[in-house]
């Protein structure tokens, strides 16, 4: 007789819990590429908060139109924003080569943004700053 209202009792708590659907991660990502590229880092912030992850979990798998987020921020003018990432990833992130094979440093001076405050920020966290 016991066994029933625990079994009911799982099985309300089971039911509880939801597993949130492909469609809610790719609006997240859809509103985490347009603060990227808007340079709003206080929403892109409240977002991550609201949706319970960390930037630095999340870094890897996200693209902005074949682009990792720091290298949109470069393209938006997004400054900001990429300081913000770029101090919240680890230092090993930041050193690892991204799809073209090049890490973020490496991009980021080859294409004129050796002078950037994001490029200054990534420097400074891969060398253990904050």
């Amino acid at each position: 007789m016991r066994l029933m209202p625990v079994a009911v009792a799982v099985l309300i708590a089971a039911s509880s819990v939801s597993i949130p659907a492909v469609a809610n991660t790719d609006q997240l990502v859809a509103n985490i590429c347009d603060y990227v590229k808007s340079n709003d880092k206080n929403r892109l912030r409240k977002k991550l908060k609201e949706s319970r992850v960390k930037l630095r979990n999340i870094y890897s798998g996200i693209s902005c139109d074949g682009s990792s987020l720091l290298r949109t921020a470069y393209n938006s003018n997004s400054f900001e924003v990429g300081e913000y990432i770029a101090k919240r990833l680890p230092a090993g992130d930041l050193s690892q080569a991204e799809a073209d094979g090049q890490s973020i440093l490496d991009w980021a001076n080859a294409n004129g943004h050796s002078g950037s405050a994001i490029t200054a920020a990534v420097q400074n966290r891969i060398n253990g700053g904050e």
